[in-house]
């Protein structure tokens, strides 16, 4: 359902856009009205037009008046529960022959836009890019130990491109026709841009990894916040566990999990992201806390404590 028309173009910059950005929204109105704000402000610097449509997802209120504010958003609404059902219908919608995708809780840094087309006119070959993202700190001389901890670990952008061979949906463009052959977003059944990248490798597109295409993003706000993320990836993982050989595989997993700690010292000394030693110490200790927990969680499953939640566990987050 589309509830306000599109413009393809403001009285300041005429043209016709080929770049559609995609954001999908459940119920944070102001994050949002930052997101469109960073997206407008870099919009003036790229000096050329885009389109912007905001999809949301079930919202208590539709954000109408945020979108508003900006001739060149569009809002529709998407009622299948799950950020991929919503970035694929903003997709579908697009007619541009290149799409962005940005959660609303993100924030475009300048010369975001600009690096996306940049890249792509420089690499024709390329069909998908992800690019970098920093966690924004509510205070930068105060520093939470999860905001450490995130900064560290939390999107290891150019680790999931160049290993993994996908890139977090949260900072990712795509030309629409390679999107169009390789299919709609998984929904929350799935770790959705994981699952759409390894079907876009096995088709043979190629995923390039752009730092300049750079986004910011909170930190969770709660430790209990950042373990409602690691159950959904347990659930997610344990769903492809079936064999006696999957559960001693668990296990092993499962105890390297709570021994990592130990080994990532050296990784947090060396890390570009974080300051000085009480920074570290930050992350240190929270990476610590989140790999016990998760290795207790690992084994609660895996015994049965929480089998029948499994499934719950993924769609949570």
């Amino acid at each position: 359902m589309t509830l306000a028309p599109e413009n393809s173009a403001t009285p300041d910059i005429v043209g016709t856009s080929r770049l559609t950005v995609v954001i999908p929204h459940l119920n944070g109105f102001d994050a949002l009205a930052r997101c469109l704000g960073s997206l407008d402000a870099d919009r003036h610097r790229f000096g050329k037009p885009i389109s912007v449509i905001v999809v949301d997802n079930g919202s208590t209120r539709l954000p109408a008046a945020e979108c508003a504010r900006y001739p060149f958003v569009r809002l529709v609404e998407e009622r299948e529960p799950g950020p991929g059902p919503a970035r694929s219908h903003g997709a579908r919608l697009a007619d541009t022959p290149l799409l962005a995708f940005i959660d609303a809780d993100c924030i475009a840094q300048p010369g975001w836009l600009s690096a996306i087309l940049a890249h792509f006119d420089a690499h024709p070959d390329t069909a998908v890019i992800g690019g970098d993202v920093r966690i924004a700190r509510v205070d930068p001389a105060r520093p939470t130990s999860i905001e450490a901890y995130e900064s560290a670990y939390g999107y290891r952008m150019k680790l999931y491109v160049e290993r993994d061979h996908y890139t977090a949906t949260c900072n990712m463009a795509v030309r629409r026709e390679a999107f169009l052959k390789v299919g709609d977003f998984a929904g929350i059944q799935l770790a959705e841009d994981l699952d759409w990248g390894r079907r876009a490798t096995a088709m043979g597109y190629r995923i390039d990894y752009v730092p300049e295409m750079l986004i910011e993003t909170p930190a969770r706000a709660t430790f209990a916040e950042l373990a409602r993320k690691w159950d959904r990836h347990i659930g997610h993982d344990f769903s492809e566990v079936r064999s006696g050989k999957d559960h001693l595989r668990w296990i092993a997993r499962a105890l390297a999990v709570a021994a990592s700690p130990l080994a990532e010292t050296a990784r947090i000394m060396r890390s570009d992201r974080l300051g000085g030693p009480n920074e570290r110490w930050l992350a240190l200790t929270c990476v610590t806390r989140i790999r016990l927990y998760r290795c207790r969680k690992m084994l609660a499953l895996l015994a049965g404590f929480g089998r029948s939640s499994a499934a719950a566990w993924r769609n949570e987050g």
